[in-house]
């Protein structure tokens, strides 16, 4: 007699799960965040940011792990405000990483900044370290944070009726959801113009090194000669074939792992092409253990420390960039309820959206006070929760007892910090070109009329400008006077249009209040939200084992996306 084939059983937000169990979700949980968590740091610690040297990296590497941990475990347990109707987290495996919307404004900030002699260079014109820049950016991010704490205490349909697919479209991206429900769309925010604009530093990386003055430029004199620098393992001239396949390898297993890999390994993908570029580097003489050497066996936040100052220029980017974590939060949250089999309207619903909203914003400021640049909702985690089966706080705590672990132990940072720019940037390469195709798929859910048509070629024709030629508007003022607050007036503007996502999205949201809505002028046609259904349907089929249902029945699966 044939076996009935039985589903693994789906374990709920408070259900109870075996410690081991939730031990190794929980370490698939940190794998998953792991390599988005350091690179921000990584970048903006390099020669293309701050310039802060070895031991600073790796310091901010091993807090950046720790934070990560400490906050997503606020946003895990839920906090009622006393003697309010708001809370502070969402209750859910809603986990939070160091964001990438940051870095964009962060290396134009520290272009600036060694431009005006805020940040000290060498009389060769080199960058020298900048703890100075570093706290000027942390404290004027925490500042910035109120905007996000403020807002969480409006409705979020208040927020989504401000803030449109039409006007987050160029800047953020769509956060698929596993469901075949039209009137539900979720909008995640990460941003597409940044995607693109650091596209360039991961094929800089990929190739031997990105940052200037540096090895990119391929001098024929001094330390750069040769990438990283003169002295290194296996050093060779930038663009090197070695370089190229390199980072060829990493981005080659993440494409494999695409194509054979178990479910479980389509979600480490990336880690794993980390994974198998790190090895085939470390067997071919190109990583440094000195600095593995050096580094102390154990770290914590605030070993450490930056003189917080806030640097005016650099206000309005990263207002900015609150807008766009605020939205970002509110698709992952929607998102994390749906493959959590909760409801995803309704009181509680809003109820979470207000929580995460709010601890996103909170996690933003406590993370500069703990020297790390803002925090973001991570969406990946939600692909583990589907595939696991498991919406259980348990493996979210699990996964933050891993990632402090990982911090503490300052060894394993150094290690991640002593990967070759090569396998870093066939790493970021892929992950940052993932944000912009993301961002094309939420522009293609808009319903092109012509005021439509109108909003979008005006905000991307001045952020991709921006992106193209990043010095466009650095000679238009020419004060060159003591006023202090002129100056840093004048800097404002200026570094507000030269970083591409923050003008997209200052016009789009101008262009849509000034211009009047019309009716369709074109017919409603597939769109990107839509278009997919059937292919998800059918890959979540394969993933449980479960038969397909006749056409036109909702299989189980359908049922258990819905929260059905």
């Amino acid at each position: 007699m044939k076996k009935s084939k039985r589903a693994a059983p789906f374990f709920g937000l408070n259900e109870p799960l075996p410690v081991f169990l939730a031990l190794l979700l929980g370490f698939q949980h940190a794998l998953a965040m792991l390599t988005g968590i350091i690179t921000p740091p990584i970048i903006i610690a390099g020669q293309g940011g701050a310039a802060l040297g070895l031991n600073d990296t790796q310091y901010l590497v091993s807090t950046a792990l720790i934070v990560c941990g400490i906050l997503s475990s606020i946003q895990i347990t839920r906090f009622h405000l006393y003697r309010s109707p708001y809370y502070i987290g969402t209750g859910l495996i809603s986990v939070v990483g160091t964001s990438f919307t940051i870095i964009p404004v962060a290396t134009g900030a520290f272009t600036q900044m060694y431009r005006t002699g805020f940040c000290p260079s060498a009389a060769d014109g080199s960058k020298l370290p900048c703890p100075r820049g570093y706290g000027a950016l942390l404290g004027t991010s925490c500042l910035c944070s109120l905007l996000e704490i403020g807002l969480s205490f409006t409705k979020p349909a208040v927020l989504k009726k401000v803030f449109p697919p039409l006007v987050t479209g160029p800047t953020v991206f769509f956060f698929a959801r596993y469901n075949s429900d039209p009137v539900q769309t979720n909008i995640s925010s990460q941003v597409m113009l940044i995607g693109i604009s650091l596209i360039q530093s991961g094929f800089q990386d990929w190739a031997g090194g990105s940052g200037t003055p540096g090895c990119i430029t391929r001098p024929t004199s001094g330390p750069y000669t040769v990438c990283p620098e003169v002295g290194a393992p296996h050093a060779l001239p930038w663009g090197s074939a070695e370089y190229i396949g390199l980072g060829f390898s990493v981005f080659i297993t993440i494409i494999l792992c695409e194509k054979f890999g178990s479910p479980i390994m389509k979600s480490c993908a990336v880690f794993v092409g980390l994974l198998v570029g790190s090895i085939i580097a470390a067997a071919t003489g190109y990583f440094s253990s000195a600095g593995i050497k050096a580094a102390p066996v154990a770290s914590f936040i605030w070993v450490t420390t930056y003189p917080l100052t806030i640097y005016a220029p650099i206000i309005l980017p990263l207002l900015a960039v609150y807008i766009v974590l605020m939205m970002e939060a509110i698709g992952d949250i929607s998102a994390t309820c749906d493959v959590s089999r909760l409801k995803v309207e309704g009181p509680l619903f809003d109820s979470r959206i207000q929580g995460g909203v709010l601890a996103d914003g909170f996690n933003g400021l406590l993370a500069g006070l703990c020297t790390i640049t803002p925090m973001s909702t991570f969406a990946q985690n939600n692909g583990v929760i589907a595939l696991t089966r498991c919406a259980s706080r348990k493996a979210g705590y699990a996964a933050c007892f891993f990632l402090i672990v990982m911090g503490i132990f300052s060894k394993f940072a150094a290690a991640l910090v002593a990967i070759p720019a090569p396998v870093r940037g066939g790493l970021t390469t892929f992950l940052f070109s993932s944000v912009a195709v993301s961002g094309i798929r939420i522009i293609s859910t808009i319903t092109f009329t012509r005021r439509n048509r109108f909003i979008l070629t005006a905000s991307l024709a001045l952020g991709y400008g921006a992106i193209l030629v990043p010095n466009w508007f650095s000679y238009v003022f020419t004060y060159r006077g003591n006023n202090r607050a002129k100056e840093g007036f004048l800097n404002a503007i200026v570094l507000v249009l030269e970083t591409g996502f923050a003008l997209t999205a200052f016009s789009a949201i101008l262009l849509n209040l000034i211009l009047a809505e019309e009716e369709h002028d074109e017919p409603n046609t597939l769109t990107a939200n839509r278009a997919d259904d059937d292919d998800d349907v059918e890959e979540w089929q394969k993933i449980r084992k479960r038969p397909a249902n006749r056409k036109g029945e909702k299989s189980d699966e359908e049922m258990d996306i819905q929260g059905g």
